[in-house]
């Protein structure tokens, strides 16, 4: 059932996280598996040298033993994640911790934002970069962080800043941040899967014995089961919808009160978000348009920023000035082209 307000929202992203928790030893298993029927195929483990059905009966024996060593691997994964997920993300974009001394507007209009609702300031970073974009992350109270480049920060007004700042709370209250980072650790792990048995396939190449019968069957079965997993990994973030983004907008309006600020911070961030960074941090972005169209656009992380102004006009009673033509940094002079009226 589809979340209908802030506090639904909250429950169910909470759900989110607990299906996240309970889906990933079923991705394990089917890639493991799949895996090791892929391996056999090659030549790189043993087969029975009977039927098809016995070699895959023999892979499934070997689960007992590497799915508990998968599992420990993986728990090593989590727990660095879960306590350097910061320093990572830190390291990847190029943030750093400032304090209230270094960026005194900032900070304020961040920790206002903060009091309003009653929570403990998260840590506040700048990346130096001339992108336009912000976004949050960590996993519980006194971890969380927020974000911004210096782009941001030069390019909008104060009141278009506080709105950015308000959209990206919002998903600290409504627990986007906690969703997203947990599932960017799995998606991780999965990746670092596929990187391993891939490389390995690859420097392995004319090492195995590939005298097993089966081998074009256990191959193609193995590929249809790790298949399976990873196809169950996109579901994952699928589950992840696109409507946090609309709920983080509609929290800024909430927080500020002033629709026409958030509306006109996407139309400057339009076109100008750029920020290098894995996928999976890159999901965490106040804006993240994929570069093409089609099938990649079905399967982008936010959705349009037209779309998500004519929401803020429909439903926060906001007021679209155009696209930006800027930048005008800091000098809240932009200038905007006349847009096409929305309708409704």
């Amino acid at each position: 059932m589809a979340a209908v307000g802030l506090q639904t929202h909250i429950w169910a992203n909470n759900t989110r996280s607990i299906l996240l928790l309970a889906a990933f030893p079923v991705l394990m298993i089917f890639i493991i598996y799949g895996v090791q029927l892929v391996m056999m195929g090659f030549g790189f483990l043993p087969g029975t040298g009977r039927g098809l059905g016995d070699d895959m009966a023999l892979a499934a024996s070997w689960l007992g033993a590497t799915i508990p060593l998968a599992f420990i691997v993986a728990g090593i994964w989590f727990t660095i994640s879960w306590f350097g997920s910061q320093a990572m993300i830190d390291l990847m974009t190029g943030a750093r911790k400032v304090e209230r001394k270094s960026e005194p507007e900032l900070y304020n209009l961040l920790e206002n934002l903060a009091i309003s609702r009653g929570l403990r300031t998260p840590t506040l970073r700048v990346i130096d970069n001339d992108s336009l974009n912000a976004f949050a992350t960590g996993l519980h109270e006194g971890q969380y962080s927020v974000t911004v480049t210096r782009g941001l920060v030069d390019t909008l007004t104060r009141d278009e800043m506080e709105a950015v700042l308000a959209h990206e709370l919002t998903h600290v209250i409504n627990k986007d941040v906690r969703t997203m980072v947990i599932a960017s650790i799995f998606a991780g792990i999965i990746s670092v899967v596929a990187e391993l048995v891939f490389r390995g396939l690859i420097y392995s190449r004319g090492g195995g014995r590939r005298d097993n019968k089966n081998a074009l069957p256990l191959i193609l079965i193995g590929l249809a089961f790790a298949a399976v997993g990873f196809a169950l990994a996109i579901v994952i973030r699928m589950m992840l919808s696109r409507t946090r983004e609309y709920v983080a907008d509609a929290g800024a309006v909430e927080l500020t009160k002033n629709p026409d600020a958030m509306i006109s911070a996407l139309r400057k961030v339009e076109g100008r978000s750029s920020l290098k960074g894995p996928d999976e941090l890159q999901q965490l972005f106040l804006d993240n348009q994929p570069d093409g169209v089609g099938l990649e656009g079905l399967f982008a992380s936010h959705p349009p920023i037209q779309k998500r102004i004519d929401a803020l006009v429909k439903f926060g009673g906001g007021q679209d000035p155009g696209v930006w033509s800027g930048p005008q940094a800091g000098s809240g002079a932009a200038t905007y082209a006349t847009s096409t009226p929305v309708a409704g």
